[in-house]
C-alpha cells in the first residue's frame, strides 16, 4: 500500500497587519499612516497587548490615496470620495473608476489653469523685468484690489 505524502496546508495570512507592515507593504512611512488615522482616511484599532492593527483591506485604501496625492488630488477630496463609499469600505475597481472619473473634471480645471500660468509666465520668464508696460501680470495701484484677495489676471 502505498504510502500518502502529505502536502503541509499554506498557512492562512493573518488578516490584520501592523503598522510596520503596513508602511512596508504600502511604502507609506509610518508617521503617514498615523496622519491619515488622524485625518479620517483610514482606521485602526488597538489589540489586546495595545499595539495599533489595521485591516489588510488597509493597503489597497492607502493606494487609492497615494494615487490620488500623486495627481495633485486634495486630502479633503480624496477624504469626501472615500466617505461616500457604503460603510467606508476598501474601494473596488468599480468604486475606483467612479473615484477617478469624479477627479478627472477636477484635474482637467487644474491643468488648464497652470496651462494658462505656464503660459503667461513665458514673457516675463523670457525678459525677468515684469515690464509695467508689457506683463500681464501687472496691477498698478492695486486696481483689481475690488475685486478680491490674490492674483486676479491668473484666475480667469
Amino acid at each position: 500500500m502505498p504510502t500518502e505524502e502529505k502536502t503541509p496546508k499554506p498557512r492562512p495570512f493573518p488578516r490584520d497587519l501592523s503598522v510596520g507592515e503596513v508602511a512596508a507593504r504600502s511604502g507609506v512611512a509610518v508617521s503617514a499612516l498615523h496622519f491619515y488615522e488622524r485625518q479620517g482616511l483610514i482606521r485602526s484599532w488597538r489589540s489586546q497587548g495595545n499595539q495599533r492593527r489595521y485591516p489588510r483591506e488597509v493597503l489597497r485604501r492607502v493606494a487609492v490615496i497615494k494615487i490620488a496625492q500623486r495627481t495633485g488630488i486634495p486630502l479633503a477630496s480624496i477624504k469626501q470620495a472615500l466617505a461616500a463609499l457604503p460603510n467606508e469600505r476598501t474601494p473596488t475597481v468599480d468604486d475606483w473608476k467612479r473615484l477617478s472619473e469624479g477627479w478627472r473634471e477636477e484635474l482637467n480645471e487644474r491643468i488648464l489653469k497652470l496651462t494658462q500660468l505656464r503660459d503667461r509666465l513665458t514673457g516675463c520668464i523670457g525678459c525677468g523685468c515684469l515690464s509695467v508696460r508689457e506683463c500681464p501680470l501687472r496691477n498698478p495701484y492695486d486696481e483689481l484690489g475690488h475685486e478680491g484677495p490674490g492674483a486676479r489676471l491668473l484666475e480667469d
